[in-house]
């Protein structure tokens, strides 16, 4: 006969959980696969992660951790688990008991990512007989607010925004209740007792609750431009078919060409606007919800403006000008599915701010900065504790890599890939993030963006205040660009802690390394528009041979003047001026009357510094070809030369390498001395393009043909660098490779040619991921220096 319980011998277990484990829901499942296996005991929220205690059959216990992890929820991700012997107390049920106090020293625990709404929490939106029907805060366990409204941890609702509602007697039932799907949801709410949406127009309220929706609703079908709190703040929306509609909205953002992104009420109707691959659909329905950017579904005319398909809903050319992609998303929040559950299925959704602020997340924030944006606003009464945009990613050989990091995939951890002492990094100037280390983590923060406004500057500071806070971790030394009137860079010589400067493009590269889980040494290739040089110079076409210790300088693009400084940047008919002039060609291919001004500036050296960057020459042939004359926002005239390059030839331009300039010095700790870096001469290129350009040549092809000259710059580069240092092991980094195109035509090359390349993966390789590899750097620096103390 099998013994009874109280027969049984008896052990019991202290199990310590890290990972992310708090607020999805993870103590209700350990609470149901201790009641199913009879075990007694406790679990609980900690600064840590989760503490649990368990008694029962020895047998039954040891089976538990399998179990946990096998039943894990699956907004989870169990890092590690700890098991201790503990004293028996004879305990013989078990339960979840009240988190432990906040303690932020010491801290282990991970701070959670907001969630879109699930599918459960969406048919409960949409049923008459729930009690939650059409209530724009429904959530459970599996979704909802998370980081945005935490102020602290461990994260329970006493922690978060949330604690002003006092949960009603039904929902007090589902929170308490270990078989529900809301046992311990903590932004749980319902009409009752939860958060109520309100439209005000012209300062005043006019509606609220679900009058407000449908208002909202109307005037968007009106062509009004609604102002609507999201999970991480202020978006403003407009119906995507609007052209006059969007156009104002272009006006009043002051936003001439950047694309907007839109929102689509489900599948059905992005598969009107654009191609749904495999790879896409996984993303968009991935419970981050990003932003994907995707293939229009319509043709394209030569001048770049879309062709709307055939099929409705259609999308106003005014939202995504002279680009082959839309950026797409599907609803985040219980609002999003109401608004976009009426006649509209497809709206703008960008973020609540002017060009390069950050977007607003208070109410009166709101209606002070966006009253001349916004005909409406639909509020809510939850506040929004810590701003994040919408994340934004990329297909890239069937992967989508990041090129903005926020809302629900920051501030998730990053394996580092040893220990070190805490560092504080705090990014470039432009598309700004910032990172702090605990451990082997690395912690990259949501998008700050821009730092050249006093909001955004104050944004920095709120960010870096938060996650020191939320991880319970003192930087011991905060990491930097070379720059020094950077903002960011300002900011860490003056913040009081040891200042360590790290090279632009060796943070680029690094962080491509770490975000790949290697440690080098490496070959690493640096495409991006300028960063300042070891010596001050530009650089921005950079081949380097590199560790997180340091790197040398191998090889580079040959340096293009920049007749005006940051005007040339802004007017790129000046780039394809200076490429021209410097090829020997001539410069009448360029339209612009001033170009015989910028030839004599050139040519005496007057207002022209040289720079190696990569993006420049993209914007020279951008010019060349008669894509873009000027632009209004970054990277315009590379985005819109890579949409023309689509689908057009492969064979690329000639280009040479050869060794002109005086010894390199060394540039980092590890680096060291040891001849000339290589050239690499595009002179060449230009002039094979020009005489394309006069014999006839179209400009989508002469733009695919250089892409692939690029693609084989690199791989003639690396091939160098493998002769020289016989590495194989390439990584692509920088804003040049968010360019799809030329990122897969270079590594189906040097993967050919027997590399292995990485390339970013959970980080953007623009300067949003600046931060990763500067604290990466840093960290090392100092692991390796408390070493030799020791």
């Amino acid at each position: 006969m099998e013994p009874t319980r109280e027969e049984a011998p008896t052990t019991r277990r202290t199990i310590r959980v890290r990972g992310v484990v708090q607020g999805v829901g993870f103590r209700p499942t350990v609470y149901r696969v201790a009641r199913a296996a009879d075990l007694a005991g406790f679990v609980r929220n900690d600064s840590a992660g989760v503490l649990i205690e368990i008694e029962g059959a020895p047998h039954a216990v040891a089976g538990f951790v399998e179990s946990l992890r096998r039943e894990a929820p699956p907004l989870a991700r169990i890092d590690a688990i700890e098991v201790a012997d503990a004293p028996l107390r004879g305990e013989l049920d078990f339960r979840v008991t009240e988190s432990a106090e906040p303690g932020c020293a010491g801290s282990r625990a991970k701070v959670p990512a907001d969630t879109a709404t699930c599918a459960a929490c969406v048919r409960e939106l949409f049923d008459e007989a729930d009690r939650r029907h059409r209530y724009p805060f429904v959530n459970c366990t599996d979704c909802g607010p998370r980081y945005t409204i935490v102020r602290d941890l461990p994260y329970d609702r006493a922690r978060t925004t949330m604690d002003v509602f006092a949960m009603c007697g039904a929902c007090r039932a589902e929170y308490e209740d270990p078989a529900d799907r809301r046992f311990h949801a903590e932004p749980i709410a319902c009409p009752a007792c939860g958060p109520q949406v309100a439209l005000f127009e012209r300062g005043r309220p006019v509606a609220g609750g679900d009058d407000a929706i449908a208002r909202a609703t109307l005037l968007l079908a009106r062509g009004a431009i609604v102002a609507l709190k999201g999970l991480g703040g202020y978006q403003l929306a407009v119906a995507a078919s609007n052209e006059a509609a969007v156009e104002r909205l272009r006006v009043r953002k002051r936003r001439p060409h950047k694309p907007f992104a839109l929102m689509a009420r489900d599948l059905a109707a992005l598969e009107e606007v654009v191609v749904l691959d495999g790879p896409v659909r996984a993303a968009l329905l991935a419970p981050a919800r990003p932003i994907v950017l995707a293939p229009m579904a319509g043709a394209r005319g030569t001048a770049g403006n879309a062709v709307a398909s055939a099929a409705a809903p259609a999308v106003a050319s005014a939202v995504a000008p002279g680009l082959r992609e839309l950026g797409v998303m599907l609803p985040t929040t219980p609002l999003h599915h109401l608004l976009l559950a009426g006649a509209l299925p497809l709206l703008v959704m960008t973020s609540g701010n002017l060009t390069e602020e950050p977007i607003a997340k208070d109410d009166d924030e709101a209606f002070s900065r966006l009253g001349a944006i916004a005909d409406a606003f639909l509020v809510h009464d939850r506040v929004v504790h810590t701003r994040a945009d919408d994340s934004v990613g990329r297909i890239v050989f069937g992967r989508l890599q990041p090129v903005r990091r926020g809302r629900g995939w920051a501030p998730d951890p990053l394996p580092l890939g040893f220990d070190a002492p805490p560092v504080l990094a705090v990014g470039a100037e432009l598309k700004n993030a910032v990172c702090l280390t605990r451990g082997d983590e690395a912690f990259l923060s949501q998008h700050i963006g821009d730092l050249g406004s006093l909001e955004a500057r104050s944004f920095f500071e709120e960010v870096v205040g938060k996650l020191e806070r939320l991880l319970g971790a003192a930087p011991q030394a905060v990491a930097h660009d070379l720059h020094p009137d950077y903002a960011s860079t300002r900011w860490a010589r003056a913040c009081g802690l040891p200042a360590i400067a790290v090279q632009h493009h060796h943070a680029h590269v690094a962080s491509c390394l770490v975000d790949n889980g290697a440690q080098g040494p490496a070959i690493g290739i640096a495409f991006d528009g300028t960063g300042c040089g070891p010596a001050g110079d530009a650089w921005g076409g950079e081949i380097l041979a590199f560790d997180l210790g340091g790197f040398t300088r191998l090889g580079h693009l040959r340096p293009i003047a920049l007749p005006g400084g940051e005007a040339a940047i802004r007017e790129p008919w000046r780039l394809a001026v200076a490429a021209l002039l410097d090829a020997g060609e001539s410069i009448d291919v360029v339209a612009d009357p001033k170009r015989d001004a910028i030839r004599a500036m050139i040519e005496m050296g007057i207002a022209s510094p040289r720079a190696t960057g990569a993006g420049r020459w993209f914007d020279a042939v951008a010019a060349m070809v008669g894509v873009r004359e000027r632009i209004t926002y970054e990277a315009q005239a590379a985005a819109e030369l890579e949409a023309l390059a689509a689908g057009g030839p492969d064979a690329p331009y000639p280009f040479m390498l050869s060794a002109t300039f005086a010894p390199s010095e060394p540039a980092g700790p590890s680096a060291s001395a040891e001849g000339a870096p290589f050239e690499i001469d595009l002179r060449p290129t230009i002039r094979a393009i020009a005489a394309d350009l006069r014999g006839g040549a179209s400009a989508s092809s002469v733009a695919s043909r250089f892409h692939s000259t690029m693609a084989e710059v690199v791989l003639a580069s690396c091939r160098a660098a493998r002769l020289a240092r016989g590495l194989d092991v390439v990584a692509l980094s920088g804003g040049c490779f968010q360019n799809v195109l030329l990122t897969e035509r270079t590594t189906s090359r040097l993967e050919a040619d027997g590399f292995s390349v990485l390339v970013h993966r959970a980080v953007p390789p623009n300067d949003g991921g600046i931060a990763l590899g500067q604290a990466a750097i840093a960290a090392w620096r100092l692991r390796n220096s408390d070493k030799g103390r020791r």
